[in-house]
């Protein structure tokens, strides 16, 4: 077993030094892409699912509460938290449409998604995405592998340098973290 975990926190961290070789810009022009909305009155909005639905939440929380410092709250909606609206579209039409049909209602031009999927395949992801596109918003990308074909669906995409989902997920949170740090050090000056 101690090999096992051993080998485990080896690999996640030789995936987090890829990924950060491979994206360091990107991550940079997604939290200034983050700064920009937050100046402008505009909204951040995250979909994703499972795993990916549950950092939507809790990094929409830390822009809501605060990550590391004292300061007001910026407006960050996970669109996936919402049981009745999802169960509804879901139901009455097809889960492909639970993110894109909340962004079209709740979104406007100059706002930002940040669309998760370890795949880059998830279709409702891929929807809201193209819903996005369709309202003027910009689109930060999440994904790991190949990229799916998320990547070539965003303004940014940030690709985890791993197929494994336990891998893309961590990465995805170091990211995220470093995001939010960026963001807070840039506006709470």
């Amino acid at each position: 077993m101690k090999t096992t975990v051993e080998q485990i926190f080896f690999e996640s961290v030789a995936v987090k030094q890829e990924t950060l070789k491979k994206s360091l810009p990107l991550i940079i022009k997604s939290a200034e892409t983050v700064i920009e909305a937050f100046k402008s009155g505009h909204k951040l909005f995250f979909c994703g699912n499972g795993g990916s639905a549950a950092d939507s939440q809790h990094i929409a929380a830390e822009f809501v509460g605060r990550f590391q410092k004292e300061r007001p709250a910026w407006p960050a909606i996970a669109l996936t938290t919402d049981t009745s609206a999802l169960t509804a579209l879901g139901n009455d039409y097809t889960f492909d449409i639970v993110f894109s049909r909340q962004l079209q209602a709740l979104g406007q031009k100059g706002d930002v998604l940040i669309a998760i999927s370890t795949s880059g395949n998830s279709k409702n992801v891929l929807e809201a995405v193209k819903q996005a596109k369709k309202m003027g918003m910009k689109a930060i990308g999440m994904t790991g592998g190949s990229g799916g074909q998320l990547a070539g669906l965003c303004d940014i995409v940030i690709i985890a340098a791993s197929s494994k989902t336990a891998r893309i997920q961590e990465s995805h949170l170091v990211i995220f973290h470093a995001i939010c740090e960026l963001v807070e050090n840039n506006l709470t000056q």
